[in-house]
């Protein structure tokens, strides 16, 4: 099985920085099942880490991801999948997002190239985003007949607020730039091309050197708060997802995005 991840430990001041490297070696960087679990399994695998104070996810040179891989064997069996089964199979994703949202450490992104879909539901997974001046993001679910899943839409919201999020998840042909992003808050660092990597790391060595118990007290108080009232609504994405998988619409989506021509969606 192919090894998509690497995590390497003992950066930084006192040892206390980490990265965590995804990068299929393809200049793409979908996120098959196999990817989303291994990097579940890297998040998870900080749990009792108090050693490590900060995680630098970083991404591939060309592309931080670009979100759920389509021509994936296993993800492509989905659509034969009975409706239990299929519910079981769509934990995948938000199981990877709150894995990385629940870490005790600092998460922070490194965004190169482009970041789309599942790429955007993961980066806003993390504590902070830095991205390269020349990077965009895009969610293009709804392109595809889908809604946007992971648990995203909360977590976009509070960065962002309704009117962008909107903006951001129904437009799903629009670009958002770098400096949009960083603009409505998306972001909370730009780079120099190729230089993100670098700013996150900048970034990280800052935060561990602050005191370990007093920063992961802070970030768990915050996201507390912050979060308190999303799983009142974000629990029912992987249903609504399911759902949409069902339609005429999400066929034709996801139709001709493989046939790279413009879909033709009937409302079924």
């Amino acid at each position: 099985m192919a090894e998509y991840v690497k995590i390497e430990k003992g950066l930084g001041p006192e040892g206390r920085v980490a990265v965590v490297r995804f990068d299929r070696g393809d200049g793409i960087n979908a996120l098959s099942p196999e990817a989303l679990r291994q990097l579940t399994d890297a998040a998870r695998s900080f749990e009792d880490d108090g050693a490590t104070s900060v995680v630098v996810l970083i991404g591939g040179a060309r592309s931080f991801s670009a979100g759920f891989d389509l021509k994936d064997a296993e993800g492509r069996s989905r659509r034969t999948m009975d409706i239990g089964t299929l519910r079981q199979h769509l934990k995948l994703g938000p199981r990877l997002s709150r894995a990385w949202q629940d870490m005790e450490q600092v998460t922070i992104g490194a965004i190169e190239g482009f970041c789309i879909g599942g790429g955007v539901a993961l980066a806003v997974a993390l504590d902070f985003r830095v991205m390269a001046r020349d990077a965009h993001m895009r969610v293009p679910e709804i392109g595809l007949g889908m809604n946007m899943s992971w648990q995203s839409v909360p977590r976009m919201l509070h960065l962002m607020g309704p009117a962008r999020t909107k903006q951001a998840v129904i437009l799903a042909d629009d670009r958002i730039s770098a400096a949009q992003a960083y603009e409505w808050g998306l972001v909370e660092h730009l780079a120099e091309p190729g230089k993100a990597f670098d700013a996150a790391m900048a970034l990280a060595t800052k935060v561990a050197a602050q005191p370990p118990i007093s920063v992961a007290m802070t970030k768990l108080t915050v996201n507390r708060l912050a979060h308190a009232l999303d799983d009142l609504a974000s629990h029912m994405d992987v249903d609504q997802f399911a759902l949409a998988s069902l339609t005429e619409d999400h066929k034709e989506g996801v139709a001709a995005f493989l046939e790279r021509r413009k879909p033709r969606f009937k409302g079924r």
